[in-house]
């Protein structure tokens, strides 16, 4: 039993086959029969294995599930779930359905090796029935392997494929019981899951952004990503190789100085070598890290927020980002063409603020560098300072010395850019007084956020929005 209370793995495996009604395949492409490996040392395997396969050869592993571009996909996994799944409860079925949950598990990986060393990668996911004769269910996941090994990266493979088909039959009543479950006898250090997807009569309700935001919250991965129509995605899948503009906010709500912050920067961004004639992705980050320390910001919060940049037309990535750098680094694991980064000008102070970087030997100094090391721009708007009411931009807002000089230095390299364009009269806008006259009953809210986001919150009754409430009076 580990250490936290739950299952061992062993343990895990040998509950599955002595559970007497769940009997399925376990199909392995990449990492070896590592899953399968548990089922048959736990003892008591023929009880739930009903066939095994590596269909390691192109040409075989065609034969059996069709032709396709990419082995390690999400599109092979789904052809591999369909195919196993419908093999065994057809064959099966007939002698054994009125009795059985029938499962396919499958996984298809690339590990590390003499010719690829360094972490691997791959999709791991379980067709099931919930109970006989039930339509599957699926839960679909991607993970990294990050053992330095091949040998261990097999091991967590192993370890995460029991995991998933355990808690899928004990534990899916709570998907963030789920979730948690599928680090079980495994460490971020050697895992790292950055989508999940739940779908089918076992999952009811489920709204897999919330998926999203249990993955990060819960420390299986720093972020994830869904699209404006709500699907999850995998996020490298999407911004590999691709030019990428982010805006960092809270979005709570979008104003319309948030929106055309990310309209006026994404102008500029297309005018940049190597973006220009390029259909970039352009993503809202909500980090958990700068969600206000409210009690009602919860799930309910946060789904309000996706609904309202789904309305707009923005893919969302939920992140634990702090420092802008982080956000960099991440981002250049999936792609090496040119990164924007889309600000409000008091966000820069955050760059010199020596206390916003703790974990940091170098401090801001060295944050300033992780950023700028690779192409990436960062868009400032402008603000209007309370006290005299002049408008102040990136060229000419105040910064203590000296670290003016470094700003001037950025300026001239072009690495932080002045938003141009930009609409005076939205600059008295502030998220904070938007919200608050939203949830006091005062009208004016409305014309301070798009049309598109007070149609939205109004028809959601969002963050706290009610018809009819009356402003507050003294």
């Amino acid at each position: 039993m580990s250490a936290n209370g739950a299952l061992g793995t062993r343990q895990k495996a040998l509950a599955l086959n002595l559970d007497g009604t769940t009997y399925g395949t376990l199909a392995e492409i990449g990492g070896g029969q590592e899953v399968a490996r548990w089922f048959f040392s736990a003892g008591g395997a023929a009880g739930t294995v009903a066939k095994t396969v590596s269909a390691y050869d192109m040409a075989v592993s065609d034969a059996h599930y069709g032709p396709t571009k990419r082995y390690v996909s999400r599109q092979r996994l789904e052809a591999m779930l369909a195919s196993e799944f419908a093999q065994v409860r057809d064959l099966l079925g007939p002698g054994r359905g009125d009795a059985k949950r029938f499962f396919a598990f499958a996984d298809t990986v690339a590990t590390g090796g003499h010719k690829n060393p360094g972490p691997g990668r791959g999709w791991v996911g379980v067709r099931f029935q919930a109970r006989p004769h039930e339509e599957p269910s699926e839960v679909v996941v991607h993970a990294h392997l990050l053992d330095p090994t091949p040998a261990g990266q097999q091991e967590a493979l192993g370890v995460l494929g029991v995991n998933l088909i355990h808690a899928a039959f004990f534990r899916r009543e709570d998907p963030a019981d789920l979730i948690a479950a599928l680090m079980d006898d495994l460490s971020r250090a050697r895992v790292e899951v950055d989508m999940i997807k739940l779908s089918g009569p076992a999952f009811p309700g489920v709204d897999n952004r919330l998926l999203s935001l249990q993955l990060v919250q819960q420390g299986l991965t720093d972020a994830a990503m869904f699209t404006a129509a709500g699907e999850v995605v995998q996020p490298s899948e999407v911004l590999y190789k691709r030019p990428v503009l982010v805006e960092r906010c809270t979005f709570r709500p979008v104003t319309r100085l948030t929106a055309d912050l990310l309209d006026r920067a994404l102008e500029q961004f297309l005018e940049m070598p190597g973006v220009r004639g390029t259909r970039p992705v352009v993503l809202a980050e909500m980090t958990l890290r700068s969600l206000d320390p409210q009690p009602d910001v919860g799930h309910a919060d946060f789904l309000a927020r996706a609904d309202i940049l789904g309305a707009l037309g923005f893919d969302v990535l939920v992140s634990r980002f702090g420092a802008f750098h982080e956000l960099a680094e991440y981002l250049a694991r999936s792609t090496d063409a040119p990164v924007g980064i889309a600000v409000v000008l008091p966000a820069l102070r955050q760059l010199v603020d020596e206390a916003s970087h703790p974990a940091l030997p170098g401090g801001a100094l060295e944050s300033i560098g992780r950023l700028f090391k690779r192409s990436v721009t960062v868009y400032a708007y402008p603000t209007r300072d309370p006290d005299t009411g002049r408008v102040q931009t990136a060229m000419d807002v105040p910064v203590p010395a000296p670290w003016h000089y470094l700003r001037d230095l950025l300026l001239d390299l072009g690495r932080v850019v002045p938003i141009r364009g930009y609409d005076e009269s939205l600059l008295s806008i502030d998220t904070h007084d938007v919200l608050a006259r939203l949830q006091r009953g005062d009208p004016s809210w409305e014309g301070m956020v798009p049309a598109a986001v007070a149609a939205t919150i109004k028809a959601g009754a969002l963050f706290g929005w009610r018809p009819g409430r009356a402003v507050a009076t003294a």
